[in-house]
């Protein structure tokens, strides 16, 4: 038998340079490897195989004071009579910064009209934006005149005296809680909502009546992240150190960009929020950490959008609660999103019908976008 020992020698050397390139790209990517497979792989054993996030009360307690010290900011603009002497259905708190005033306005006339809300829809809704002063010395001035012109014509904004950061958001959280607690405590639900979200609303009134008709308790509702493991990449903006946060898991949380919560858990929210560490600055995952505290854990809603926007189509706005990332289109979206042809389009069997298919082909791709999920299409 003749053996062409040239030849093997030939295929061992194709063989090991590729073994060679094959690790020289294993090494170069490793990092976003690590990011994007094992740091989630860690994530889901312990949130999956332990689940039990008892160790972060201990962690986060602080004193009284101390939790005082961080996050007690006095009001530069403050309505405390916002909500007194009304039957309230949801207090909504819309996240913004000083600067985006056109976000403002644009909500006013559409979804955040609360004129609107009360006449066309028969509910009781109070929207309140939430902020802190801009973040640039040199135009703080002007633009804190700006905002007290604004608040004198609509007198609906809520600011206090705490630079206006990405850093600073659990700080902003903690003033929609406490604001709540201490002059909206008796609404029955409480939204946030970032200032770039878009809110069906006679769909989210329609949903809620449901559930206060049902005396829902414990309730949080949203686009949930379970399992999400921190970020240790330090380009991210959501970069969290070690000495911050050491385990390997969040507790399930819901996306900050929209969710609702019921009275009861607001109040729960609160209460824990005074003894807790806030110098931890992505505020869903403290969200998630104050209510793990109490007991309370978020469930999915499939009409609540992630950071994505929701597909645009009249056979998507008839179940819409939320849809993100929206802010030059937002009075065209209203004005399709709530048109009667919406309804007309998808009444009757072959409507429902029609729709799924729609609903199918905008929704179930093979490809991952962080809007509503496939099984929402048969919803």
């Amino acid at each position: 038998m003749f053996i062409n020992f040239r030849r093997i020698r030939k295929c061992q050397c194709v063989q090991l340079a590729m073994t060679i390139f094959i690790l020289s790209v294993v090494m170069v990517c490793w990092e976003q490897l690590d990011k994007h497979v094992v740091s989630h792989a860690k994530s889901y054993s312990y949130r999956y195989m332990v689940n039990s996030y008892d160790f972060l009360n201990k962690s986060f307690t602080v004193s009284r004071q101390d939790a005082d010290s961080l996050s007690s900011y006095d009001y530069l603009i403050n309505h405390k009579h916002k909500c007194t002497g009304r039957d309230v259905l949801l207090l909504l708190f819309v996240k913004t910064s000083p600067e985006n005033v056109e976000r403002r306005r644009s909500i006013r006339s559409t979804w955040g009209n609360e004129t609107y809300i009360r006449q066309e829809l028969g509910a009781n809704v109070r929207v309140v934006f939430a902020l802190g002063i801009h973040q640039d010395p040199q135009q703080r001035e002007s633009t804190q005149q700006a905002l007290l012109e604004e608040d004198r014509r609509y007198q609906d904004l809520v600011q206090q005296d705490f630079a206006d950061t990405f850093h600073n958001l659990t700080v902003k959280l903690l003033l929609q809680f406490r604001w709540a607690h201490a002059y909206c405590g008796h609404a029955r639900f409480f939204m946030s909502a970032d200032d770039d979200v878009f809110v069906h609303m006679p769909n989210l009134v329609r949903y809620l009546r449901e559930m206060d008709r049902r005396g829902v308790r414990d309730f949080w509702v949203g686009r949930v992240h379970r399992g999400a493991p921190p970020i240790r990449h330090k380009a991210s903006k959501y970069y969290v150190p070690y000495d911050m946060y050491r385990w390997s898991s969040y507790p399930d949380y819901t996306a900050g960009a929209g969710y609702v919560i019921s009275g009861d858990v607001a109040s729960k929210i609160y209460q824990v929020s005074l003894t807790f560490n806030s110098t931890f600055y992505i505020d869903d995952v403290f969200m998630g950490i104050c209510a793990s505290a109490m007991g309370v854990s978020p469930q999915e809603h499939v009409f609540f959008s992630g950071e994505g926007k929701a597909p645009y189509h009249p056979c998507i706005y008839g179940k819409m609660i939320t849809s993100h990332g929206h802010v030059n289109d937002i009075h065209d979206l209203w004005k399709v999103a709530t048109s009667l042809e919406v309804q007309k389009i998808s009444g009757g069997l072959l409507g429902r019908l029609y729709c799924t298919a729609v609903r199918v082909a905008l929704l179930c791709k093979p490809s991952y976008v962080d809007t509503y999920p496939c099984k929402s299409a048969f919803l």
